[in-house]
């Protein structure tokens, strides 16, 4: 373990304690709601893996903080530790959050080399902070036209949320992150190249929202839009 690393593991446990400090102190102090206190975490959290990106040298040691808080938030979530997070009708969505960032990371992020495929790691997490945070918001605020797929109802307006927001990310992240200094060893991709990308696996992202149940979405959307970026990549 590198000096960076140890900085590294100490940041990340030091802002994601107190992402949920601001959550739960939104929430108790100005009276906002769990919803939206909850997206809120959502998003920071989301965010941290440039913080994971620039302060680590190692991937294995980068993963830790991920993993831990899978079963953190399997503990945070039974017992409803948090407030701003855990609701009594909320889902294991955090636990899922946690899963999913965790096998990304682990399977893509090889800042040593030989290639580095964190950008679509990335890329699939983007569609998840970004697109199904906006969807959540957005159908609950202006969703007036409801479809329903299994158990799952939806709106359109919050599937096009999703839909746009993960488009925008992913393409973000395609564009601008390979080769630069958070990711020098991934391959860049150009303007064309990452529009096409980016429209493919959002359309693929928003697919995975509707259809995952309570929750689940936060394991599905992000582990979808990774595999159809790195498919997309390929063929």
């Amino acid at each position: 373990m590198t000096n960076n690393d140890f900085i590294g593991l100490v940041a990340s446990y030091i802002y994601a304690f107190g992402l949920l400090i601001v959550g739960e102190g939104l929430c108790r102090l100005f009276g906002v709601q769990p919803d939206l206190t909850r997206k809120v975490i959502h998003v920071g959290a989301g965010m941290w893996v440039f913080g994971v990106l620039l302060l680590f040298n190692n991937w294995k040691i980068g993963i830790i903080p991920f993993a831990t808080f899978i079963g953190l938030n399997y503990l945070f979530y039974r017992y409803r530790v948090v407030g701003a997070m855990d609701t009594e009708d909320s889902s294991p969505g955090t636990v899922y959050f946690a899963v999913s960032v965790t096998l990304l990371f682990g399977l893509l992020w090889r800042p040593d080399g030989p290639i580095d495929s964190a950008p679509i790691a990335v890329a699939g997490i983007m569609a998840m902070t970004w697109g199904d945070a906006l969807a959540a918001l957005i159908g609950r605020r202006f969703g007036q036209h409801k479809y329903q797929v299994g158990n799952s109802v939806r709106s359109w307006e919050g599937s096009a949320a999703m839909f746009v927001a993960s488009t925008a990310a992913i393409f973000l992240v395609l564009l601008l992150l390979p080769g630069s200094s958070l990711s020098p060893l991934a391959m860049p991709l150009g303007l064309g190249q990452a529009i096409l990308v980016a429209l493919v696996s959002a359309t693929f992202a928003t697919l995975a929202e509707a259809v995952s149940p309570h929750g689940t979405d936060n394991l599905s959307v992000p582990l979808v839009a990774a595999g159809v970026v790195w498919i997309v990549q390929r063929f």
